[in-house]
């Protein structure tokens, strides 16, 4: 019973832990923005490249071209749309639960592209922001 008791320990001990996947130029800003701060007062933010750390809460199913990041996961908070060019980086759906930093400028949604992506975004979040956005340059999923 001592032997497999050892085993079982020796199992748990040697999982490996979850990977990072580094997603276009990862990030590289040492600090991190609140996103209840980027929420809110959006219009304080726009234009400056800011970094955030959370918990991807939706993905957009279709191309990965959109990821909504909560504090701590909680979307009743809030969320901050990540939107980045189709195919230039491609967020996994499998991203969905998992801790998430980003980095990108901070901007007013403009683009049709854009605006389809908060359109789709508020399907997930009736609170999101049809507005703002972080055009994402990287970002790291772990």
């Amino acid at each position: 019973m001592k032997l497999i008791a050892a085993a079982l320990v020796i199992s748990f001990i040697s999982l490996p832990s979850a990977e990072e996947t580094k997603l276009g130029a990862g990030v590289t800003l040492k600090d991190a923005t609140p996103i209840e701060a980027v929420i809110a007062t959006p219009k304080n933010f726009v234009g400056k490249t800011i970094r955030i750390d959370g918990v991807a809460t939706a993905v957009c199913s279709h191309m990965g071209c959109w990821m909504a990041v909560a504090p701590d996961g909680d979307d009743k908070a809030g969320t901050v749309r990540l939107k980045v060019d189709d195919g230039v980086i491609v967020f996994p759906v499998s991203a969905k639960g998992r801790k998430v930093s980003a980095e990108g400028v901070f901007e007013a949604v403009g683009d049709e592209e854009s605006k389809e992506a908060a359109g789709e975004h508020r399907k997930h979040d009736a609170n999101a922001s049809g507005h703002y956005q972080i055009k994402a340059t990287g970002a790291v999923i772990r």
